[in-house]
């Protein structure tokens, strides 16, 4: 098992890892769009925070040598469900045909006010550097 903390992402304090590898899969923690430097939201905007959500786990996929292409499955929590067809814009430009088993749930509250939240499970990469 091999625990990764991203240098591109946050540094949060609280208690978790962004990933976790595990029996050839990566398990990835709640996503958002967060900003690395600053640890704040944003935007107030979906659509802004959404490709910020994106990018932050492009970054993590990144740091980890896994690809988008991986992805197996993938959970999207959204505080409205109004903005379904919103994230399914967005999402069905960052992730490709045919795309990952997923989740979508609506949620009275997310982490810093967030409105969208993302976690994963990808193919790990066939070696991780963990020692």
């Amino acid at each position: 098992m091999y625990h990764f903390f991203s240098q591109g992402l946050h540094q949060s304090t609280a208690p978790f890892s962004h990933a976790v590898t595990f029996d050839g899969l990566v398990y990835t923690a709640g996503i958002i769009g967060q900003d690395a430097t600053t640890g704040a939201v944003v935007s107030e905007d979906f659509v802004e925070q959404c490709s910020a959500m994106l990018a932050n786990l492009g970054k993590l996929l990144d740091g980890i040598g896994t690809r988008r292409e991986d992805a197996v499955r993938t959970t999207v929590y959204l505080t409205d469900y109004e903005d379904f067809a919103v994230i399914n814009e967005v999402y069905g430009e960052w992730f490709a045909s045919p795309y990952p088993a997923r989740t979508t749930l609506q949620v009275a509250a997310l982490p810093l006010g967030a409105k969208v939240q993302i976690d994963a499970v990808f193919r790990a990469p066939a070696v991780t550097g963990a020692s």
